[in-house]
């Protein structure tokens, strides 16, 4: 255990974190994704049992959102739906990314294909056991200033 680390970072996954650069992605997805075959040899954590909120929550506590990209993070588009609708997975994750400063409009709603073919970029798939469909969501790491 660590000092103000979220016990629910691993120890794998704070080193793949950390291993990351600036303009790398993160996907954080739920339980029913294809993460081992979309991860195609890239690192997937599991973190079963747990929300996307929840996931999202301790990632982003040490992980610093992109202020370069327009867009430091997505979510998967329901599909069918308005551009604007969202689960209440996915508005939990906008949420946090009003918390870390950012705006609403900031987390880009990407077509479920389209998604699929951005997570095939992700440096790393952290899979949750969120249980609604639709509950997946991406990051880019930004830099951090020492």
């Amino acid at each position: 255990m660590l000092k103000g680390i979220d016990p629910i970072l691993t120890p794998d996954l704070l080193k793949h974190l950390c291993a990351m650069g600036h303009g790398e992605w993160v996907a954080v997805v739920d339980a029913n994704f294809t993460a081992r075959h979309l991860a195609n040899g890239k690192p997937v954590v599991e973190l079963p049992g747990l929300s996307l909120e929840r996931v999202s929550d301790a990632v982003l506590s040490v992980f610093p959102l992109a202020t370069d990209v327009p867009e430091p993070a997505a979510i998967m588009h329901v599909c069918g739906s308005d551009t604007d609708h969202r689960t209440q997975a996915q508005q939990a994750v906008v949420n946090l990314v009003n918390k870390a400063g950012f705006k609403s409009n900031q987390v880009k709603a990407v077509e479920r294909y389209a998604f699929y073919e951005k997570i095939k970029a992700a440096s790393l798939i952290v899979q949750t056991g969120e249980g609604t469909a639709y509950g997946n969501a991406m990051f880019c790491k930004g830099v951090i200033l020492l």
